[in-house]
Order: C-alpha cells, then structure tokens, then sequence
C-alpha cells in the first residue's frame, strides 16, 4: 500500500480505462449503485485472495483495511451466494473446434491455412462431421453448423462447403459469445499490464503502435493490414499451442493458462479536430 496515497499518473490512467467501460454499462442499463455493489464484491475477492499475509485467511479488519470498506458491507458481500457464470455451452466446443481447424495439418490446405469442408461425406479429405468428431461424438454437426451460420463464423460455399471465415476468433453476432469474450480478453490484457505496472517477474509482452492525425483513408488502410497480419499471427500461434496442449494433456505440472490476442482501434481524434479548426 503507498503511505503516501496513489500516484496521480494512475489515477488519470484507471480515469481513462474505465471510460469505454462505463460506455459500455450505461449503454445496457447497468447504473452507477448496480456497478458499486459488483465493485464491492470484487475488492473483497481479490483482496482476500491476492494480499494474503504467510497464506493466512485474511480478517475483515484487513480486508477493510486494505479496501476502505466498511466490516458491515464486508460482511455482506462475503454472504451473498456468486453465481459461476461460465462460457455459453457454444463456446467451449466451438473455441476448440476452431482451434483443431486451423492448427491441425489434416484439416488445413497447402498454405496452411483451415480448408473448407464438405458438409458431408467426400471422394477425399475430411468434411465438417469429421471435425465436429475430434472433439465430441455428442454433439450433432448440424447444430454446430447452425449456430456458426447464425453467428456468421463460417459461410457455405457454391459447392456446399463449410469456409471458416478469416474473423472467426471472436463471432459477429449473437451478444452471449461477445459479451463472455469481452470480459475474458479485456480481464487478461489489464492483468498482462497490471503484472508489468508492479513489476512481478519478467514482463509479459504487451506492446501498441500508435499513431494520430490520420485521414479516414490511412487508417482503414491501416485496419486491413492489422486484420491479415493478425489472423496469420494467430493462426501460427494456435498451431503451436495446440501441439503442445496435446503434448502436456497428461502431465501433472500443466497446471498454467495462457492468452494471447490482438486488437486494433481508430476513431476521431477530437485533439486534431480542435487544432485543425484554429489554423483556419
């Protein structure tokens, strides 16, 4: 804890990742008492579970200490039942199905990249039901398909063959999937920079190029070349990591997660706006 009370220059930087967020709850109705309460409840949590003293379980005066909170709303939020909200049931076959796709040599082409698939059987080569197999025999491919074809992550071509589409890591529609992907990628991208903010071990990559005074043009320009070089990136990563997951299935030590993502953003610059107006 900083005796001498938190450093301004974090302040104005938690100011600033918390604006889109807010965009975000006041967009869906989500007021400023309904966030108090799930801010409460997760300053409990993590300070009981990441400022343990020599692992002991921490006390509700150091909980209070450590949050500002009072032992009475502690006390509250320590009795309330969480609900474990887990990913959409779609999602945790369809992230390995993706996966399975564009990282297992079988059902990619000879640039490495996912094929597309026969829905049905084929003369050669795998079809849809095969993939939907690697992973279970319990699902139904058609529903999978379905679902995708909702979500626009794959399109049928005019031979009636399931294409993965190049944005598929994260699904177009359908606000389920959008709003658990959200939580997951935005949670671990603050953590990778939170780890590297208080300098705990080696720092984890977490780089952005940046640039302003852009035309609209450059910046699509910039978008499209962001989008291919992200897909590649990831492909080749997803490619890797599945060997090595497979690898590690049995062993007692996998016991660790990783994530890794991209993103790209562009927008008005109200800053280049301003100036522009005053030379005139």
């Amino acid at each position: 804890m900083n005796a001498g009370g938190p450093p301004p220059l974090l302040l104005a930087a938690i100011e600033k990742l918390l604006t889109p967020l807010v965009r975000a709850l006041i967009a869906f109705g989500v007021t400023f008492p309904l966030f108090i309460r799930l801010l409460k409840r997760v300053y409990v949590r993590v300070a009981a579970a990441e400022f343990r003293i020599a692992e002991r379980e921490p006390t509700t005066s150091r909980i209070s200490v450590l949050t500002g909170l009072q032992r009475r709303d502690i006390g509250a939020v320590t009795e309330q039942i969480e609900k474990n909200i887990g990913p959409p049931a779609n999602i945790s076959i369809g992230a390995r199905l993706i996966g399975i796709w564009t990282g297992v040599k079988r059902f990619t082409d000879s640039d490495g990249r996912p094929a597309p698939l026969p829905r049905f059987e084929a003369k050669s080569g795998p079809t849809f039901e095969d993939l939907v197999r690697t992973v279970s025999s319990d699902v139904r491919p058609r529903a999978i398909l379905d679902e995708w074809l909702r979500l626009g992550v794959v399109e049928l071509d005019n031979a009636d063959c399931v294409v993965l589409r190049a944005d598929a890591f994260v699904p177009r529609r359908g606000f389920d999937e959008l709003a658990y992907y959200y939580g997951r990628n935005l949670r671990d991208h603050i953590a990778a920079s939170t780890h590297n903010l208080l300098g705990e071990g080696a720092p984890f990559l977490e780089r952005a190029v940046y640039y302003d005074r852009l035309t609209p043009e450059s910046v699509e320009a910039l978008a499209k070349l962001s989008r291919e070089l992200g897909v590649e990136t990831l492909i080749k990563i997803n490619r890797e990591a599945l060997k090595r997951a497979d690898g590690d299935e049995k062993n007692p030590r996998a016991t660790q997660r990783m994530s890794v993502g991209l993103y790209f953003f562009g927008g008005d610059d109200p800053a280049a706006a301003d100036d522009h107006a005053k030379k005139k």
